[in-house]
């Protein structure tokens, strides 16, 4: 099981995601795998795919899918976030995560990593009229 973030932190990072989501039309999801999977790039974009993030309004969803024992993360940002913010955005994120988790700060690397990227996502994805949460913020498993 995950001895990386405490039940408390989870909770706290669903709650993030909350914050960062809202005034945007965006959708982040968090994804913890603890397999031995060796093609991790594949697997994310497979678990991005199973949590149907493709299929939000403004392709605007962003899966941060970590691998704590394999040392493995990668941010996936939807073609329509990916247009606005560009490829440095997503690369910057990554190291500030993963200097965080070099510290064993994984709670506030990703913490972090989603209030940032809620502020992009409110930039380019601003709210008008009601706001629909397309996707659940709780933190998924395999």
């Amino acid at each position: 099981m995950n001895h990386f973030l405490t039940d408390t932190e989870m909770a706290s990072l669903v709650e993030a995601i909350k914050i960062a989501e809202d005034h945007s039309s965006g959708e982040i999801r968090v994804h913890i795998d603890s397999t031995a999977e060796d093609d991790f790039a594949k697997k994310a974009f497979a678990i991005f795919n199973s949590l149907e993030m493709h299929l939000t309004k403004e392709r605007n969803g962003v899966l941060f899918y970590v691998n704590f024992e394999q040392h493995y993360l990668t941010i996936i940002g939807d073609e329509g976030i990916h247009k606005k913010v560009k490829q440095s955005f997503w690369d910057n994120l990554h190291d500030e995560i993963t200097s965080e988790f070099a510290k064993e700060n994984y709670y506030k690397g990703l913490k972090d990593a989603i209030l940032k990227t809620g502020l992009e996502l409110k930039k380019y994805f601003p709210i008008s009229g009601e706001n629909i949460n397309e996707l659940p913020n709780d933190i998924s498993f395999s």
